[in-house]
């Protein structure tokens, strides 16, 4: 029987795939609790601390959510709410939080920073994100995969821009974890970390996955039930690299050309938020500084009825409900 009471979820690289299975198996329990209103609130009087150092709509209101059904309560420490790292040190502030709160959250910059939050605090830590790992997203994924297609051993999951962070690392690992072809389809000096590459390679033959790295779109999208893209410049970052990545990865921009090369009944995936239009500040910012309507996907295809990004982004509460569930002890 699978128990991960007391562990930290920083990484899936430290998840065999049957504790990666239990959390998705747990997430479809939870959601089909929410979903005919039977309450899951066992753990009324605990209360748990949510670090963003970089805002998000999902993850935020998903860990809100999920610990409000199940009875928690919880306290939000943006940037400026918080003295981590800044008057306080990483550790230091572990040890505090520790004591206050039953599980802790993080949501920023370095996975060293998830890590230390992790070795120092005497609860439960989980990212929700760091310029490394995203594995709360992965889960959300997973899960949305297995209820559209029934499986997920056997699924080709095709990434589509930069590869070398987050999500590419993440879909990398939890695809060759769980038996799923991963392909990443992007310029060379895009491709993920070499040494993470080896390591899902050692997954891959342990699962039975492949591993395809390509700067080919046709060869990328080959064979593919799943087309997955994500911004190609996070929040923040300086003008030139939106020039570069813009340049580089305009080839890659998943549209309905793309979609028709691969599987029929292929889907689209996206992490949100999606630059599809100009509705949003800084896409009618970017949209008329490099005159472009769309970046990373189409909006035809993001509209059209293969797009399942908000079922997706859906999923985001009910996986991280399981995980939260899966880690701490009930009251």
């Amino acid at each position: 029987m699978v128990s991960l009471k007391g562990r930290d979820f920083l990484t899936l690289k430290d998840f065999s795939a049957e504790e990666i299975a239990y959390l998705l198996d747990l997430a479809g329990e939870v959601k089909a609790k929410k979903k005919a209103g039977i309450p899951v609130d066992c753990y009324k009087g605990k209360n748990v601390a949510l670090i963003f150092e970089k805002t998000s709509t999902r993850t935020r209101c998903a860990f809100e959510v999920a610990a409000h059904d199940m009875g928690m309560g919880t306290t939000y420490l943006d940037s400026s709410g918080s003295q981590i790292g800044k008057k306080e040190s990483i550790a230091d502030t572990a040890r505090v939080l520790g004591r206050m709160f039953d599980g802790i959250e993080y949501r920023g910059f370095s996975q060293e920073i998830v890590e230390e939050l992790a070795k120092y605090a005497d609860v439960p830590v989980w990212n929700g994100l760091t310029n490394e790992y995203h594995p709360t997203q992965i889960l959300a994924d997973f899960l949305t995969i297995k209820e559209h297609f029934g499986k997920l051993k056997g699924i080709r999951l095709a990434y589509f821009g930069d590869a070398r962070y987050n999500m590419g690392n993440s879909l990398m690992i939890g695809c060759t974890k769980m038996g799923m072809d991963f392909v990443g389809c992007a310029p060379k000096k895009y491709f993920p970390d070499p040494e993470l590459v080896a390591l899902c390679q050692k997954y891959a033959e342990e699962s039975g996955a492949t591993i395809t790295l390509t700067e080919d779109v046709t060869e990328g999208t080959k064979g593919a039930d799943v087309l997955y893209t994500d911004v190609w410049v996070s929040m923040g970052e300086p003008m030139a690299v939106w020039e570069e990545r813009i340049q580089d990865l305009s080839p890659y921009q998943i549209n309905k050309k793309v979609m028709e090369q691969a599987k029929e009944s292929a889907v689209l995936m996206h992490c949100l938020p999606a630059f599809h239009d100009l509705k949003t500040t800084i896409g009618k910012e970017m949209g008329e500084r490099f005159h472009r309507t769309e970046m990373e996907v189409t909006d035809e295809v993001f509209e059209s009825k293969q797009s399942i990004v908000f079922e997706e982004a859906e999923n985001r509460m009910h996986t991280i409900k399981a995980v939260m569930m899966a880690t701490l002890e009930e009251s």
